[in-house]
């Protein structure tokens, strides 16, 4: 149990750095390239799913068996830790608003269909 916890974590961890990396590369053609609103939304969708479905397709390469949950547990972690620095960053839950679900439903179904993939 404590080594799945672990690995877990792990992979969690590496989900984050995978956004943080994709993240500044975003930072670098927005600031390279003065991208539009709309594009910089796409993009930022695309490293959340991207990030899961990745973070999800090691998930099940580890786990073997019930794959799907696996991919499932960390695109669901990723979401709530997600919401957490959102919540530590603005102070409230305000913020999350209209695409709360849109994101929700994309991670959660990325790191599902990683885990389903591998």
């Amino acid at each position: 149990m404590k080594k799945y916890i672990g690995t877990f974590l792990k992979l969690l961890l590496a989900s984050f750095v995978i956004s943080v990396a994709l993240l500044f590369l975003l930072a670098f053609f927005l600031y390279k390239f003065r991208l539009s609103d709309d594009i910089v939304t796409a993009a930022i969708i695309i490293i959340y799913v991207i990030s899961n479905f990745l973070a999800g397709f090691m998930a099940g390469k580890v786990a073997k068996q019930q794959k799907y949950l696996w991919g499932l547990g960390i695109g669901t972690a990723y979401f709530i830790v997600l919401c957490l620095v959102s919540f530590l960053v603005r102070q409230s839950f305000a913020g999350l608003g209209q695409d709360f679900l849109m994101t929700m439903f994309l991670c959660l179904g990325s790191g599902m269909l990683g885990g389903m993939v591998s």
